[in-house]
C-alpha cells in the first residue's frame, strides 16, 4: 500500500478539481494487484484485460464523485516500461481518474494528449509532501 499523507493528497485533488470548475464530493480508491483489478473489469465492463485504472463516475451536477480502483501491479510495471518514477507514475494515476471525474476524456482522436497536458498540469502542482516519510 502506498504510504500516502492524505490530507495533502486531498488538498492537491480539491485543487485540481476547481481548476476544472469542479467541487470535490465522495472520492473512493481501491489499491489493488493485477488479478482484482482484471476481475473488476470483466465483472463490471466486460473487458478482458490488465488496466492500470478503472474509474466508476458518480457525479452530479453539485460535486463529482467515484470510486477508482487501481492495480498497483500495473502502476509498477507502467513505471518501468516509461522509464519514470514509480511514484510519480502512482500520483498521475491517482489523478486521472479525478481528471475522468471532471469530464476529460482519452479514448478519442487527440484526447490521449489532451489527458496527458491535463496530468502533466496536476503533477505540476503536486507537493513534495505527498509521500509519508
Amino acid at each position: 500500500m502506498p504510504h500516502l499523507n492524505e490530507d495533502v493528497v486531498r488538498d492537491w485533488i480539491v485543487a485540481v478539481a476547481e481548476q476544472h470548475q469542479q467541487r470535490v464530493g465522495c472520492l473512493t480508491y481501491v489499491f489493488c494487484d493485477d488479478e482484482y483489478i482484471l476481475q473488476t473489469n470483466r465483472q463490471f465492463l466486460g473487458h478482458d484485460y490488465y488496466t492500470d485504472i478503472i474509474t466508476f463516475d458518480y457525479t452530479n451536477s453539485r460535486h463529482i464523485a467515484g470510486d477508482m480502483v487501481i492495480s498497483l501491479d500495473t502502476v509498477r510495471s507502467n513505471a518501468e516500461m516509461l522509464g519514470a518514477a514509480y511514484d510519480t507514475e502512482l500520483m498521475r494515476v491517482i489523478i486521472h481518474g479525478v481528471l475522468h471525474l471532471c469530464g476529460i476524456n482519452d479514448k478519442g482522436p487527440g484526447e490521449r494528449e489532451i489527458m496527458e497536458q491535463h496530468e502533466n498540469n496536476a503533477l505540476a502542482i503536486l507537493p513534495d509532501n505527498v509521500f509519508k516519510k
